[in-house]
């Protein structure tokens, strides 16, 4: 029977966001060493382990496609992340990336795609690929687009607002708000097993 499952966006809700100064702008880690995990999350997904929650982490990387870093350090910087969860015993079932921009100066990872959020592509294909119930499933992120992206793909939404992703949010609805992983578990941090049914939000 499919099952039901927590889609998590990464940066600005597993990990902080990064002030670059040759932007001027917030944004991912562009290689391992500027990985800091935020405070208490590595807590709240062991709890959600704990409750057998499926953990599916979908993000947008577009750095490389801008030619801010490489793509391997992005790789390096998800190598590193899961080395700390693991160190936790928290393992994802599985990590989707979107490396493209529609913006982006490298060629190849440029222009529009199929994959990049709001688009549901990542979770529709998380569902194809490890039998996930999406109505039953929650989109967690910190920005509209994961909210948009969510709702998209037919899940229920947690919006957990990080203060260095403030411009990017205020017009989507989330389903929930949390103030962070931790109010996350406390709100779904149960067993979902086969026939778990969330209680509708008021």
């Amino acid at each position: 029977m499919p099952r039901p499952a927590l889609f998590l966006d990464r940066d600005g809700l597993l990990n902080e966001l990064v002030f670059y100064a040759d932007t001027g702008e917030w944004e991912s880690p562009r290689g391992p060493a500027d990985l800091r995990l935020v405070r208490g999350a590595v807590e709240a997904l062991a709890g959600l382990v704990r409750a057998e929650w499926p953990l599916f982490l979908v993000s947008n990387q577009p750095s490389f496609a801008k030619g801010k870093t490489s793509k391997e350090a992005l790789e390096a910087v998800h190598a590193a992340l899961t080395f700390l969860l693991k160190e936790a015993e928290v393992g994802l079932d599985a990590a989707f990336y979107c490396y493209h921009h529609p913006e982006g100066i490298v060629p190849e990872y440029s222009g529009p795609c199929p994959c990049r959020k709001p688009s549901p592509f990542m979770i529709q294909e998380a569902a194809r690929t490890h039998d996930l119930d999406l109505a039953r499933s929650w989109m967690v992120g910190d920005q509209d687009l994961d909210v948009l992206c969510g709702h998209n793909a037919g899940c229920r939404t947690i919006l957990v607002p990080c203060e260095a992703s403030r411009s990017k949010r205020g017009v989507q609805t989330p389903d929930h708000l949390c103030t962070d992983l931790a109010a996350v578990l406390a709100l779904v941090g149960r067993n979902p097993g086969p026939t778990y049914r969330i209680q509708e939000a008021p």
